[in-house]
């Protein structure tokens, strides 16, 4: 692991800081929102306005790093990133708060996009699945670790926005004295989303509808975990401990979907990522103990779902076109993570905090009925078309730069679409199942 590991080093490094940075930011902003007398509306429109600027930066990104280079640009963007965390201190217009959030949305998915570019290019086929799967662990857990870094200090306060700035400048230096060539330029990757809704619809929805979820969450929970206390530890760990949740439950909900429908495991998941919201919104106010207990269970269910969608539609598509399924998939659950935010803000604004696990939960029990139906209108692909959870959850988190809707021609991917021979299932979609030979 050592061998496969010391060529990334410094790049898993700069991960570290920069999500210890942004994960301090992430909470920190409700909390210190609502000290600001924020509405709930307000707060969630500052979530939805992140992932637009994230899903922004899949968008453009290329661009900008075509021009500069990636150490240029990297270094560029982490000043950009590194001062939008102290704007938030020095000004309190919520405006303002809103294009500074979408900025560093932009900024943190360019940011992401150089360091994944960097990773596969430096990792070798053999080492590839090791590198990604340490990734994945040092960006959950160093998540965690930068939220909880807000027990440090006062979220009404100057300093926690200086912390969160000294990680995120930090994040460039390791980077930027490593001895390792830059990688070749990042290529934008031609998405259809007509082509991935007709691909698979339990994966194209399921991502949107996961982002909802999720987006909402990120954006909205430590509001409801401080309750009416301000009390920003107990928000802090709870987010972490979801987190761990999520971490935890991941592989081994992965491995058990390897082995079955993954349809009919989304659908279980579902019901239990609903059920543990409904045992959130009736008991996280009772008591810290029930609130951790219960956001882990929500974590568990909630956070490995995305990459249960994105697998399952792995299963469907064949290599040459994976990329662009899942680069799709990825900004639809941006998509997703714009809209669930205003939608779940409007709910705490009639029902108080509990009203965030309301909209989660009829996001979750819709996605199951949706699954169900979709299950008695398409048989679950042969299990020899199938791929590895393992390799689709990597490939799933991983950031291309998208131009959306562009032909095969444009895009360069070579995938022509599926005109000949398809088979329907009566609802137009597309039930003739792809052979995928194995990838590296």
């Amino acid at each position: 692991m050592i061998k496969a590991l010391a060529p990334v080093a410094a790049l898993l490094l700069s991960v570290a800081m920069l999500l210890m940075g942004n994960g301090l930011q992430s909470t920190l902003l409700p909390l210190r929102a609502q000290i600001e007398a924020f509405g709930s509306f307000e707060i969630g429109i500052l979530g939805s306005a992140y992932f637009v600027g994230f899903a922004l930066g899949c968008w453009r990104g290329a661009v900008v790093i075509r021009r500069a280079g990636h150490v240029r640009a990297f270094a560029a963007i982490v000043a950009v990133a590194s001062t939008s965390a102290l704007v938030h201190a020095l000004v309190t217009d919520i405006v303002v708060w809103w294009f500074v959030r979408a900025l560093t949305g932009a900024c943190i998915a360019m940011l992401f996009m150089i360091i994944e570019s960097w990773l596969n290019e430096k990792a070798t086929n053999e080492s590839r699945g090791t590198v990604f799967s340490v990734y994945t662990a040092i960006n959950l857990s160093m998540i965690s670790v930068g939220q909880v870094m807000i027990a440090l200090g006062n979220p009404g306060g100057f300093p926690l926005f200086l912390v969160a700035s000294i990680l995120i400048s930090w994040a460039a230096v390791p980077l930027a004295l490593s001895r390792s060539e830059s990688p070749a330029p990042v290529e934008h990757v031609g998405v259809r989303i007509g082509y991935l809704l007709k691909l698979s619809p339990v994966g194209f929805i399921g991502s949107f509808l996961v982002g909802a979820s999720n987006g909402a969450f990120w954006s909205l929970a430590p509001i409801f975990a401080q309750g009416g206390q301000q009390n920003a530890s107990a928000a802090a760990i709870f987010i972490a401990i979801s987190v761990i949740g999520g971490a935890a439950a991941q592989y081994p909900l992965g491995k058990l979907s390897d082995r079955m429908d993954r349809r009919k495991l989304i659908i279980i998941v579902s019901l239990l990522a609903a059920a543990s919201a409904l045992a959130l919104a009736i008991f996280g106010a009772r008591s810290e103990a029930l609130l951790m207990v219960t956001g882990f269970a929500f974590g568990m269910f909630a956070f490995p779902l995305y990459s249960l969608c994105v697998a399952h539609a792995n299963d469907l598509v064949d290599s040459k076109s994976f990329v662009e399924a899942a680069s799709g998939l990825l900004l639809t659950w941006a998509a997703g993570a714009v809209a669930g935010p205003l939608f779940a803000s409007a709910l705490m604004s009639q029902f108080g905090g509990r009203g965030l696990f309301f909209f989660t939960i009829a996001i979750h029990v819709g996605l199951a009925i949706f699954v169900a139906i979709r299950i008695r209108k398409r048989d679950a692909p042969p299990d020899e078309t199938r791929g590895s959870f393992v390799e689709a959850a990597n490939a799933g988190a991983t950031i291309s730069t998208v131009d959306v809707g562009m032909t095969e021609h444009q895009s360069g991917t070579g995938v022509e679409p599926d005109t000949g021979g398809t088979e329907t299932d009566g609802t137009g979609m597309d039930t003739t199942e792809d052979t995928k030979p194995q990838t590296s």
